[in-house]
């Protein structure tokens, strides 16, 4: 009752000078005496410890007394990134951020701030990332003795069926947002003819112009030289006409 943290049973062990598989069945007993009575607090096994703590029907009024005035809860954000530790450690700050698509540094600091994660240690690989864990705050917190109560993660695994409904439903989006905008009646409408004000002159219709075929242009005919029905000249007449 005095220790803030689960008593390890080695060394409760050590001061009342007993094995600790002793100390363990001693506490299993106390811890089957007490549920047994109903008491209003348990003798629970976490972390690898022994603590005593309030019985979870006495759960709400505990909160009122505790929790009046404190809003110190985690975002979801923070739960997120937690939980990918939880189950992915050791694992580097940028495997994280990898998982979760965003970056973390600040989701980090502060799990590291309320003690929930520690570093652990060093990827060997390039670069020597700081490896992150859980540490015995965060299985005091949930109740748990080790990681391996945790839940599985094949419990939060969707269905085949589910996964495939949820691919089909973001194929239909997609499309949706591809296909264009349907037209409007207004715009699909034919327009009709502007009607005349009545008493109004209706403006003689004018001749019809001659339609241009502008496919084939008429090409101007070449002029043809008519041939000559004069009779050539002869040279000495040439040469008669350079003389004079």
């Amino acid at each position: 009752m005095v220790s803030d943290e689960p008593a390890d049973p080695r060394l409760l062990a050590q001061l009342i000078e007993i094995s600790a598989t002793r100390v363990d069945e001693l506490c299993n007993e106390l811890a089957a005496e007490y549920d047994a009575e109903r008491r209003g607090f348990a003798l629970v096994r976490v972390a690898g410890g022994w603590r005593f703590q309030s019985r979870g029907e006495m759960s709400p009024y505990v909160e009122r007394f505790v929790l009046t005035g404190q809003s110190a809860r985690l975002s979801a954000a923070a739960l997120e990134t937690l939980s990918i530790v939880a189950y992915k450690q050791p694992i580097s700050r940028a495997q994280v951020a990898a998982i979760r698509g965003v970056s973390v540094d600040g989701v980090m600091r502060t799990l590291q701030q309320r003690g929930y994660i520690g570093e652990l240690a060093r990827d060997p690989g390039p670069g020597q990332a700081v490896l992150f864990g859980t540490t015995s705050l965060f299985l005091e917190r949930l109740g748990l003795d080790s990681l391996d109560e945790l839940p599985p993660l094949g419990d939060f695994v969707p269905s085949p069926d589910v996964v495939e409904a949820l691919e089909a439903g973001l194929r239909v989006s997609a499309d949706e947002e591809q296909a264009p905008p349907a037209s409007t009646d207004a715009e699909s409408a034919v327009p009709s003819e502007t009607a005349v004000p009545t008493g109004s002159a209706v403006p003689a219709s004018e001749p019809d112009e001659p339609v241009i075929d502008l496919r084939e242009e008429p090409q101007p005919e070449e002029p043809q030289l008519e041939e000559s029905t004069r009779e050539p000249i002869a040279l000495d007449a040439l040469d008669v006409l350079a003389d004079d």
